[in-house]
C-alpha cells in the first residue's frame, strides 16, 4: 500500500503563498464537492490565522490523485513557529519549497531549506506568484539554486524539478513564461509523484510511530500526529510508549484518524508509511516512540526548540476589572494555559511563587501575542508584562539569543534605519541596493527587536519590511538594549476623558485616547515628548461661570489619537508597565497605579523601579 502514498510538506517564507497553494491542490484533486462552498486559505481554521494572513500551527490534509494518496502538511512561515517546521521534517519524505517570484528567497526560506537538506529530503521547487507585476521567475530560480549550493546540498538534492504557479489563480506550468500557465495543479501533483520517494516503511515489521505534531481534544486528551515508520496500527490495540526519559507506559488505542481534505476521518487501521493521528495516551509528547509491547525500539528523540521569550500573565486587578470579561480568576488562567501547553510544545508556563501570576515562555512576541488575543476573545481578563528574552548559562557563561535580521527599505530611509539598528547592538553582515530599495542584513540580540517596530514603521513611513529568525545563543552583551526612550503621560484621576482636558494635554506629546474614554489613575493615556513620565489629568472639565463664550471657544479641534494594537502595546511598554487585556479593550498602565506611591518608589529605588 505504501507504494501509492506520498508524504510532502509545503515550506516557505511567510506570505509566499503556502496555504493558498494547498487550497489550489485541494480543489484540483476534486476533494471538494462541486456544490460545496469553500473559502480561501481553508487550512487556516483559526479566525486569527485568517485575520493576520498567517499560518500559526502546522496542519495535515490528504488528497487522492490518480490513485495515489498524497498527505500534505501545511507549515507556518513565521520565524516564531519555526520549531513546527523542523519537527515536521521527520514525518514527510519530501518537500515543496515555495518561493515568491518577486521576492526570491528570504530569511525564513534559508531556514526551512536548511532543515530539509539536513534531513536529506527530496525537493520540488515551486516558483509562485508568476502573475505578479514586476516579478522575475528566472532570477528567483537562480537565487534558489545558489541557496541550495550555499547550504551544502548534494548533487542528488540539486537535481530538483521546478514548477511555476499562480496559486491564487489556481494555475501551473513547467515553464517560467506566464502565457503557458494552465488551470489546475496537475503539473505539481505529477512532479510530487515522480520526485518524492515512497515512504520507507516496513509494513510487516513491529510497530514504530513517533508523533511530530500535537492536537488536543478535551474528551480524549492529546492526539499525537505523525507517520507510521514501521508496522501498522489498529484501533483498540495494546501498545507501549517509550518516554523521552526512557520509561515506558502501556495504553490502549482509543481513536485513530487519517486526513482527507478538511476532515479528520476516523479509521480502524493505518498502514505503515501513512500519516495519522492517534489518541489513547492523554499525555503523549512529541518525540516519544509508540511500539509493540514485545518489541521496544525507540526512535531518536526529536529536538524541540527552547523558548527564547517570556512574559508574566496575571488576573486583571485594575479598577475596571470584571466589567467586560467572565473568566477573571488566576485558576481559570492556569487551566487555560494548561490546555494550550498540551498542544503547543513550544509554549510552557510555571507559577510565579511571589504572586498569583504565571511566567509564560514562547518562541517570540508573535507566538505569545497570538495566545493573548485568543484568550481575550474567549472572555478572559488578564494583564501581561513586557516581553523579556530568556538568558541561558552555557559553559559557565551567561548567554542571550541572537537573530538574523533582514530589512528592506526605500533608499531614502536607509540612513535613519542604520542609525536606529546600530543603537541596538546589531552587527552589519551585508548591504545591497536594487531598484530604489536597500536591503540591510544584520545579526542582532533578540532584545534589540523589543520595542523596535514602532520607531521602525515611523522612520520608514510604513514602507519598511522586516524579517528575522533565531540564529543562536551568544555571550550576553553588558549594555541596556530595547527599552523605550520616551516618557509617557499617565492619568492621575479616574473618570471619563474630556475634550477640554485633552486639548491642553496633547501639547505635551501624542495622545493614545480621545474624548469620552473611561480612564483610571495609573493608566497610560499618551506619550510624552520628553524622556520623563508626566502625570496628567485628562478628566477635568471647563470651569462654569456666567461669562458668555465666543464661538471660537466652543469649538475644540483635537488631533487624532495614536491607535495601538495588542502587538503595538506589548512592543511599547517598559518593564514598569503592564498591558491590560479584556474582551473589548486593550489598555496600558503602570504596575504601581497610585501617582504618589509610584513617585515615592521611584525616588527611593531609581534602579529597581525600572526593573519592577
Amino acid at each position: 500500500m505504501n507504494e501509492m502514498i506520498r508524504n510532502v510538506a509545503i515550506i516557505a517564507h511567510v506570505d509566499h503563498g503556502k496555504t493558498t497553494l494547498v487550497d489550489a491542490m485541494l480543489k484540483t484533486s476534486g476533494t471538494f464537492r462541486d456544490n460545496q462552498k469553500v473559502g480561501v486559505c481553508v487550512m487556516d481554521s483559526n479566525p486569527l490565522e485568517h485575520e493576520r494572513g498567517i499560518t500559526i500551527l502546522a496542519k495535515t490534509t490528504g488528497v487522492n490523485y490518480k490513485g495515489y494518496k498524497i498527505n500534505i502538511v501545511d507549515t507556518p512561515g513565521h520565524a516564531d513557529f519555526a520549531g513546527e517546521v523542523e519537527r515536521i521534517m521527520n514525518m514527510v519524505d519530501g518537500v515543496c519549497l515555495l518561493v515568491d517570484a518577486f521576492d526570491g528567497p528570504m530569511p525564513q526560506t534559508r531556514f526551512v531549506l536548511k532543515q530539509a537538506i539536513s534531513y536529506k529530503l527530496k525537493t520540488v521547487v515551486v516558483i509562485n506568484k508568476v502573475d505578479r507585476p514586476g516579478c522575475d521567475p528566472e532570477h528567483a530560480l537562480n537565487e534558489v539554486l545558489q541557496l541550495f549550493m550555499d547550504l551544502g546540498a548534494t548533487d542528488d538534492q540539486l537535481d530538483f524539478p521546478v514548477i511555476y504557479t499562480s496559486a491564487l489563480n489556481m494555475t501551473s506550468s513547467t515553464s517560467p513564461d506566464p502565457e503557458t500557465q494552465v488551470h489546475g495543479m496537475d503539473c505539481l501533483f505529477d512532479a510530487i509523484i515522480k520526485t518524492i520517494p515512497l515512504p520507507k516503511a516496513d509494513e510487516n515489521g513491529p510497530l514504530q510511530f513517533q508523533p511530530s505534531i500535537l492536537d488536543y481534544n478535551r474528551y480524549v486528551g492529546r492526539i499525537g500526529i505523525g507517520r507510521v515508520d514501521r508496522g501498522s496500527i489498529k484501533l483498540g490495540q495494546n501498545l507501549t510508549c517509550v518516554r523521552l526519559d526512557g520509561k515506558t507506559e502501556n495504553f490502549l488505542v482509543a481513536k485513530l484518524f487519517t486526513f482527507h481534505g478538511l476532515d479528520r476521518v476516523e479509521v480502524d487501521h493505518v498502514d505503515g508509511g501513512d500519516i495519522c493521528g492517534m489518541a489513547g495516551l492523554p499525555d503523549i509528547m512529541v518525540g516519544e516512540t509508540v511500539c509493540a509491547p514485545d518489541h521496544l525500539d525507540a526512535l531518536p528523540a526529536l529536538r524541540i526548540d527552547e523558548p527564547t521569550m517570556k512574559m508574566t500573565f496575571a488576573a486583571n486587578n485594575s479598577p475596571f476589572s470584571g466589567q467586560e470579561g467572565k473568566l477573571l480568576t488566576a485558576q481559570k488562567i492556569q487551566d487555560r494555559l494548561y490546555v494550550e501547553a498540551q498542544k503547543d510544545v513550544s509554549m510552557r508556563f510555571q507559577v510565579d511563587a511571589t504572586s498569583e501570576a504565571f511566567i509564560v515562555t514562547g518562541r517570540g512576541e508573535l507566538h505569545l501575542s497570538v495566545l493573548i488575543e485568543t484568550m481575550r476573545r474567549e472572555g478572559f481578563e488578564i494583564q501581561v508584562s513586557k516581553p523579556m528574552v530568556i538568558y541561558k548559562t552555557i559553559d559557565g557563561v551567561e548567554c542571550e539569543p541572537f537573530e538574523d535580521l533582514q530589512i528592506d527599505v526605500p533608499d531614502e530611509y536607509a540612513g535613519n534605519i542604520m542609525q536606529l539598528v546600530g543603537g541596538r547592538a546589531a552587527e552589519v553582515i551585508n548591504m545591497s541596493e536594487n531598484n530604489g530599495q536597500t536591503r540591510l542584513v544584520y545579526v542582532i540580540p533578540s532584545r534589540g527587536l523589543i520595542s523596535f517596530m514602532n520607531p521602525f514603521m515611523t522612520l520608514t513611513k510604513g514602507y519598511g519590511i522586516i524579517n528575522h529568525s533565531f540564529k543562536e545563543y551568544r555571550p550576553k552583551l553588558n549594555r541596556p538594549i530595547g527599552q523605550r526612550q520616551s516618557g509617557v503621560l499617565v492619568s492621575t484621576d479616574e473618570g471619563m476623558s474630556t475634550s477640554y482636558a485633552i486639548k491642553s494635554t496633547e501639547e505635551r506629546g501624542t495622545m493614545f485616547i480621545g474624548p469620552g474614554v473611561d480612564v483610571y489613575q495609573g493608566m497610560l493615556v499618551g506619550e510624552n515628548k520628553y524622556q520623563n513620565d508626566l502625570a496628567v489629568n485628562v478628566t477635568k472639565t471647563k470651569p462654569k461661570n456666567n461669562e458668555r463664550n465666543s464661538n471660537k471657544d466652543v469649538t475644540i479641534v483635537l488631533k487624532s489619537p495614536r491607535r495601538m494594537s495588542l502587538e503595538d502595546c506589548l512592543d511599547y511598554i517598559n518593564s514598569d508597565e503592564l498591558v491590560e487585556v479584556t474582551p473589548k479593550s486593550i489598555r496600558m498602565r503602570k504596575k504601581i497605579l497610585a501617582t504618589d506611591e509610584r513617585k515615592k518608589y521611584e525616588a527611593h529605588h531609581p534602579e529597581e523601579y525600572r526593573k519592577y
